[in-house]
């Protein structure tokens, strides 16, 4: 199955805490503190495999989580950091961010990127001796790891794209051109994905087709396959725009070039200035001249270059082969999109945000803020237990509950921690 499109859940991983310890040795009676810090926690690294063709592999899998980093222990040993995850993707997909829909990395233009950065690992209390605090007793906990929700699109990397409706003779074309074997037959909507070619010119000259599947009147809004293959054109430097002028199936196809192009533009504006060759597909076939000298007119006034071709009999397709290339020779390079993704800073919360309420006599205190600062205390220690009453104080905690009502004797209540407020 052909899968383009995908979105996933990537975590990285928790930095590891520091540790509290002190040195112990016989005859030592006051080693100092020893406690190692916690281990970075692991990255969501995304690698291009050149032998994947689809975005198969996520369509069961959404979640994808790096290891947490090791809390640190004493003798100053450090924690092991966590395992990286690395995620492999076809070549030519492009990260999106699924909130802002940027564009966060197009692993077209590199091989290797950091989707995710895991956490730092916290600070061991040996960090924290200073003359007058000789034995820290707290340590700093790890950070938590980049999580994203991202959208994978897979945007085939061809030089040229093949559009047209429906069995116009474009899977033909590409198996005459090229060693690629599409499914061909006799019915609309035969090709149900899109189909890559290497066609070869010459010696050191060559480039890439794609027969795009599907469009028709309505595809850029939903309708037949077009919408869920447009996005397959986007990098396309030139497009073969293949018309059947047989006229055999009763269609007009002045109206199918235009109702093509319109498509095109509705989907992508900057497509409807990219450069075109019009093949004018099924000529040896063709019952009415006057319908093909009509078409050829139309699309010289139009200013675009036609060949009669006939992919079925292999008529004319060196003439389009030989165009096509020297067409290449004078555009720019496949393009490689740009990215426009701003990480949002890391939301570390404010005592402001702070949510408390009142049961009775019970006053729960939530969030963010002080989560974390509950993370970087050690309850055991006096000293630790003053640091986080004054930080309490200073960002004015205690001011909001007194305003709210609390009195003394009431029970104040944070997460799994419990203590008497007194003024």
């Amino acid at each position: 199955m052909f899968v383009d499109k995908a979105e996933i859940t990537v975590k990285a991983g928790k930095g590891g805490n520091g540790s509290v310890s002190f040195h112990r040795e016989k005859y030592i009676s006051a080693g100092g503190p020893d406690g190692g810090d916690g281990g970075r926690g692991g990255s969501i690294i995304i690698n291009v495999d050149t032998n994947m063709s689809t975005l198969m592999d996520f369509r069961y899998k959404r979640k994808y989580a790096a290891g947490n980093g090791i809390d640190g222990s004493g003798k100053n040993k450090k924690g092991k950091d966590g395992k990286d995850l690395t995620i492999r993707v076809p070549d030519g997909t492009v990260i999106r961010d699924k909130e802002s829909n940027t564009i966060i990395a197009d692993m077209s233009g590199i091989k290797t990127f950091k989707l995710a950065k895991g956490g730092n690992g916290g600070w061991g209390n040996k960090h924290f001796a200073t003359p007058t605090r000789q034995a820290p007793r707290f340590a700093k906990g790890g950070l938590n790891g980049d999580e994203l929700e991202v959208i994978l699109e897979l945007k085939l990397l061809a030089d040229v794209g093949l559009v047209g409706y429906p069995n116009v003779g474009k899977s033909t074309l590409l198996s005459v051109v090229s060693k690629a074997h599409p499914k061909i037959a006799d019915y609309h909507f035969t090709t149900l994905f899109p189909n890559l070619g290497v066609v070869y010119v010459g010696e050191e000259n060559s480039f890439v087709l794609a027969d795009i599947p599907g469009i028709i009147e309505g595809a850029s809004e939903g309708a037949g396959l077009g919408h869920d293959f447009l996005r397959h054109i986007d990098r396309c430097r030139l497009i073969i725009h293949v018309v059947d002028i047989s006229g055999n199936e009763g269609r007009d196809p002045i109206e199918d070039f235009e109702t093509i192009n319109k498509e095109l533009q509705k989907y992508n504006p900057e497509l409807s200035e990219r450069p075109q060759i019009v093949a004018a597909n099924k000529i040896d076939v063709a019952q009415d001249e006057e319908l093909v000298e009509k078409f050829v007119n139309y699309i010289h006034d139009k200013g675009y270059k036609l060949y009669k071709v006939s992919a079925a009999a292999n008529a004319g397709i060196r003439e389009l082969v030989k165009a096509t290339s020297g067409e290449l020779s004078k555009l720019p390079p496949i393009t490689v999109f740009e990215a426009d993704y701003v990480p949002k800073p890391q939301m570390k919360g404010s005592p402001e945000e702070l949510v408390i309420e009142n049961f009775d006599d019970v006053w729960t205190i939530e969030g963010e803020w002080i989560e974390r600062l509950m993370r970087n205390v050690n309850f055991d220690d006096y000293e630790s237990r003053m640091y986080f009453d004054r930080v309490l104080r200073n960002a004015e905690v205690y001011k909001r509950l007194e305003d709210m009502g609390i009195e003394d004797g009431d029970t104040i209540s944070i997460y799994n921690m419990e203590f008497d407020y007194t003024q």
